[in-house]
């Protein structure tokens, strides 16, 4: 008997490739912190794992509700909508929920491992 991981793993792996994702946007903002006219943006993710859920094939592209501008709270002259100490909170809280997504995988993925092993 062969294993569906996708349906043993259910919406986890879902969730961990879209933190990954987040990741990569918000380092782009850090990294473009100085840059004149560059616009912060962010993922909204309870509505691309909803799409993902709500998909046929489970697997939408980011293209369907993309990367969000984020409105900033103190505009600067220059264009450039990265704010530091919001961009910081939103990567710190997003690598700690990876890291959880990333530990329940691992819970079930050793659960997989004890049932295949009959321990």
């Amino acid at each position: 008997m062969s294993i569906n991981f996708k349906e043993a793993l259910g919406v986890s792996a879902d969730a961990l490739q879209l933190r990954a994702e987040r990741t990569r946007v918000l380092a782009a903002n850090i990294a473009n912190e100085s840059t004149p006219g560059y616009t912060a943006r962010d993922l909204d993710f309870a509505s691309v794992m909803q799409a993902r859920m709500d998909a046929d094939d489970g697997a939408p592209t980011l293209s369907e509700d993309g990367p969000l501008f984020r409105v900033p709270y103190h505009p600067s002259a220059d264009g450039n909508t990265v704010e530091i100490g919001v961009e910081q909170a939103a990567f710190s809280q997003n690598a700690s929920d990876f890291q959880t997504s990333l530990t329940f995988i691992n819970m079930k993925l050793r659960g997989l491992n004890k049932a295949i092993t009959g321990q």
